[in-house]
């Protein structure tokens, strides 16, 4: 009987690549194998910082209670922790919606904790992960801060705020708004002053002066004429221009008249400062002196309006009286068909 010469047997290239993978993956190298070890009895690896937590605001919150430093539990009051509106973060993410991936944070507090360092604080050597944090105090960069705002907040009236002085001038929205607040202090005409003078001092002082607009009484609110996120003018008014925010207000100012007054019509500024001032009616200068401006060769009917040039030779009488507007008193325009001088 012939031997036959046994083949030996040859495992197709695919099966073989599967069953090697398999084989590696079950028997570890030594210094795998260690590193497994003295991995169970050690810190958790590292999380990557570019995942979501999954417990949501539950992992924040843990913290930021309102015994921290950074309270955050009144935003379960605000309209961005409504969960039913799907526009709003908690419908979605959650606190990361806007402040990122916290799941490196989560674990960063965690390890805080095991290893005695002070809750929040970073220690000597240590990098907290990446989150974005918001407001003056903020490593971001302002376009960064606003950009995670301005996904949701386009339309209406911050469809300007592009170019506008507040953008130009890298103005955060968090500089302004308090979102972890039941109610943000920049929104209630009450409170909202004293939100923007931290900026404008200039107006800030202005409004203490005797004739003002009765801001700091809770009447009037600085978004009652600006845009503040922006506008069509530089000083960020609500109308394309100054009269027209005026007129809001003031309708029986607007006219038209039968007989006007050119400078009314013109620009209310170029009587009145708009905020304050030590002059009555919130004028620029006393009369007769704020209508020299104008009418300085003009008189009754040839002399220069001044205390020597007045027909009634009383001019201490005639300045405490309300000077040229004891006659002119229509000084804004008058549509009666004598009231060409403005007189009636």
């Amino acid at each position: 009987m012939r031997k036959t010469r046994s083949l030996p047997f040859v495992l197709p290239p695919l099966l073989w690549c599967l069953l090697t993978a398999v084989i590696a993956h079950a028997a570890p190298t030594g210094e795998s194998a260690g590193a497994d070890k003295a991995g169970s009895d050690a810190a958790p690896a590292a999380v990557s910082a570019l995942e979501y937590s999954k417990k949501g605001a539950d992992t924040c919150i843990k913290c930021h209670d309102e015994d921290s430093e950074y309270p955050v539990l009144d935003i379960f009051k605000t309209k961005h922790a409504m969960k039913a509106d799907s526009r709003t973060p908690f419908a979605g993410l959650q606190c990361e919606a806007c402040h990122g991936p916290g799941v490196g944070g989560a674990l960063f507090m965690e390890q805080a904790l095991r290893n005695g360092s002070h809750v929040g604080k970073v220690r000597p050597g240590e990098k907290r992960p990446p989150i974005i944090n918001f407001g003056p105090k903020s490593d971001e960069p302002v376009s960064v801060q606003n950009g995670m705002c301005l996904q949701c907040h386009q339309g209406n009236h911050r469809i300007e705020w592009q170019g506008s002085a507040h953008q130009a001038n890298d103005v955060s929205c968090a500089s302004c708004h308090t979102i972890h607040t039941a109610h943000d202090p920049v929104i209630d005409r009450v409170t909202q002053p004293d939100v923007c003078y931290k900026c404008h001092l200039k107006e800030r002082a202005d409004f203490f002066k005797p004739s003002n607009h009765p801001v700091r009484f809770g009447q009037l609110g600085c978004s009652d004429c600006h845009a503040v996120h922006g506008g069509g003018t530089s000083t960020l008014l609500l109308r394309p221009t100054l009269n027209e925010t005026c007129y809001t207000c003031h309708a029986d100012k607007r006219g038209p008249f039968l007989w006007e007054h050119p400078p009314a019509s013109e620009d209310c500024t170029l009587c009145h400062t708009p905020h304050g001032s030590i002059h009555p009616a919130l004028l620029t200068k006393l009369p007769p002196l704020l209508c020299q401006q104008c009418h300085s060769q003009l008189g009754h009917p040839s002399v220069a309006r001044t205390t020597q040039g007045l027909p009634s030779g009383n001019p201490s009488g005639f300045l405490l009286a309300g000077s040229c507007t004891n006659c002119h008193s229509q000084v804004h325009g008058s549509n009666h068909p004598s009231g060409v001088k403005l007189m009636r």
